[in-house]
Order: C-alpha cells, then sequence, then structure tokens
C-alpha cells in the first residue's frame, strides 16, 4: 500500500463514521505485512509487566499502524497496547484512537490463524468505528455506521466496496450458539453459560469472537475475565454497527476512556440479539438492555 494513494489527510476528529471506518480499515491492512513476517518462523515471546506475552510482531504491526496514522491521518489522541505498556502516559480526547497491535498473542505463538490487528475510533465513550484484520484468515471485517466483511489478503489495499459484504446480526433462536475464549476460561463464565439455552459452543480467539456474532454466526460471548479497552473496542464497534450489542453487568453499554479504571473493561457480555439479554441472569443481576 504507497501512501500516494492518500491524497490528503483526514482529520478523524471531525471525519464521518465512514470515511473514518475505511481510513481505519486501511491502517489495520497496512499493518499485516509486519504481524505475518515472523508468524511462519516459530516466533519468540517475552513476558510484560503483567504477564502477558509480547512478540515482535505486536510491537512492528503497532510501529506501521502509527506510521500510516501519522501519514494517512491529522493528529489525534491514539492509546496502543505495547506503548501503555512501555510506560507511554494515556491521553484521550472527545476522540480517541484505541489500539491493540496483534490481539491474541497466544494464538499467534500457538500459529492457529486465530489473532487480529484492531483499531477503534472513539468519540464521547463509544466505538464509533473499527477495523478488526485477521492476515492469517485473509480477513477483514470494518464498520461506520454500517459493517461489512470481506476477504483480504496480506499486503493488498482495501478491496472495492463491491467485494464487501454487509453484516447483520440474526435474531436469537431458540438454541444459541455461543463463543468462548479459546485461552482464557473461567468458572464465572461457565456458570453464565450454563443458565442459557445452548445448543452449540464454540472456541475462538481474539476479537474474532465479536466478529462472528457481527456475521451472523453465533449469538452470544461471554467474558468475566480481565480485558482492556484496546482488546474489544474495534471488535465491538462491529457488532454494534452489525445490530448486536456489547453490555456490562449492570445492563449498559461498554463504555470506553475509564481512565479510573486504567482502561480496564468489566466483565461483558456480547449478543447479537439484544433482546435476548434480558432474561439471562449472572448472580442475581440482569444482563440486558438498560432501559
Amino acid at each position: 500500500m504507497s501512501d500516494a494513494n492518500i491524497s490528503e489527510r483526514l482529520d478523524l476528529a471531525t471525519a464521518d463514521r465512514d470515511e473514518a471506518a475505511r481510513l481505519i480499515a486501511r491502517v489495520a491492512l497496512a499493518a499485516g505485512p509486519e504481524a505475518m513476517a515472523s508468524y511462519g518462523e516459530a516466533p519468540r515471546a517475552r513476558a510484560k509487566s503483567d504477564g502477558s506475552p509480547v512478540t515482535e510482531a505486536d510491537e512492528r504491526a503497532e510501529a506501521a499502524i502509527r506510521d500510516r496514522l501519522a501519514a494517512w491521518a491529522a493528529p489525534i489522541p491514539i492509546v496502543a497496547e505495547e506503548a501503555t505498556a512501555a510506560g507511554a502516559p494515556i491521553a484521550i480526547g472527545e476522540r480517541f484512537l484505541l489500539v491493540d497491535p496483534l490481539d491474541g498473542t497466544r494464538e499467534f505463538l500457538a500459529r492457529n490463524g486465530e489473532f487480529t490487528i484492531n483499531v477503534a475510533l472513539i468519540e464521547r465513550g463509544r466505538p464509533i468505528a473499527g477495523a478488526v484484520y485477521a492476515p492469517a484468515l485473509a480477513r477483514l471485517w470494518f464498520a461506520g455506521e454500517r459493517a461489512f466483511a470481506c476477504e483480504a489478503a496480506v499486503g493488498a489495499d482495501l478491496p472495492i466496496p463491491d467485494a464487501w459484504r454487509r453484516l447483520a446480526t440474526r435474531a436469537a433462536p431458540a438454541g444459541l450458539v455461543a463463543l468462548a475464549s479459546r485461552s482464557h476460561g473461567d468458572a464465572e463464565t461457565e456458570a453464565f453459560l450454563a443458565g442459557l439455552p445452548i445448543s452449540e459452543r464454540r472456541s475462538a480467539g481474539s476479537s474474532l469472537k465479536f466478529c462472528l456474532i457481527a456475521e451472523g454466526a453465533a449469538d452470544v460471548y461471554p467474558r468475566f475475565g480481565p480485558t482492556m479497552e484496546w482488546d474489544t473496542a474495534a471488535g465491538d464497534a462491529v457488532l454494534r454497527a452489525a445490530g448486536g450489542a456489547t453490555l456490562t453487568i449492570d445492563g449498559g453499554p461498554l463504555d470506553y476512556g475509564k481512565l479510573a479504571r486504567g482502561l480496564r473493561n468489566g466483565a461483558f457480555v456480547a449478543w447479537g440479539d439484544p433482546n435476548a439479554a434480558g432474561g439471562a441472569i449472572v448472580n442475581g443481576p440482569s444482563i440486558g438492555v438498560k432501559r
């Protein structure tokens, strides 16, 4: 992808959601080659201060994202996982970007393809545009006002609109398809799923779970273990634009820019059909749409 393909820098502080989504999608695609450079070479990881793994691919992808944003967009606050882990101060504004350069590092190390590059634009605590790119699967999901998916080979530019498939979540069936983290199981998630009419359960890595629900391939994804805002923002943007919802345990939407919490999320449940959320109970509180 050449910088010459961008005629002038977009101001993400004022751009409409669809303009922002297209640029963010191109930024995520541009990081694909960096993420994949060491994928076939038994990549090695080291532990960060929080114990989570990081690889050279994480750092190279984040640098590529920052480079493209600097070239293609007017300056806007950026909160990126690896820079934050290295001690960069967290700065946000009314609009800011959340970047997870390689979500699913454990999946990357296992070389199962289920890792993603994530970039999201946040406005007043809500993800209003986002892109999720799975380079090993050659699949891109992105959203502004509407959500789309398309094939996208590593090193390719954003395909033409004729190649985009519009995404919409499905009405909840009698038997739900549930998604659970491949690498992060916990007892609360198991208890939650035990209380639902589940007909099928699948495991998936990274933010792919949001995208599968957005496609109508699954119905619910509960997460009671710890996550950071950059883990969820891009997938959440895609899911919301496709008609779904990501709800906290009090029934409100998952929000972003939680400085007092260090950008840590609490428990949440992602739903394809928000109307199905009203009957779900976890330890008493309803995980439903807040009226």
